[in-house]
């Protein structure tokens, strides 16, 4: 998959919400309501992760969980990416 100008990545950042584009990635922290929660919401998302062969970046801060997409074979963001964080998102508003 090919990497997005930053034209193309203004566009698609305007359809998610919260998501930050910086340092050649996208990221986002969601808040939990506990640890638990954001172990709860890692596992999730791994299983999301897994499913599209696509890995994003993970921190775990008690009650918050910060991701960041990039695909590495490509040098930055791609198609892949902001379909992971539109997955991401949506595990995120079934909790």
């Amino acid at each position: 998959m090919s990497k997005l100008s930053a034209e193309q990545i203004a566009v698609y950042l305007r359809k998610l919400q919260s998501w930050k584009f910086e340092n050649s990635a996208l990221h986002k922290t969601y808040r939990l309501p506990s640890f638990a929660a954001s172990i709860r919401f890692v596992q999730q998302i791994a299983a999301a992760a897994e499913s599209a062969n696509h890995h994003p970046d993970l921190y775990i801060r008690s009650d918050r969980v910060t991701v960041s997409l990039t695909t590495h074979d490509a040098n930055g963001v791609t198609g892949k990416d902001f379909s992971l964080a539109q997955q991401i998102d949506s595990i995120s508003s079934s909790l």
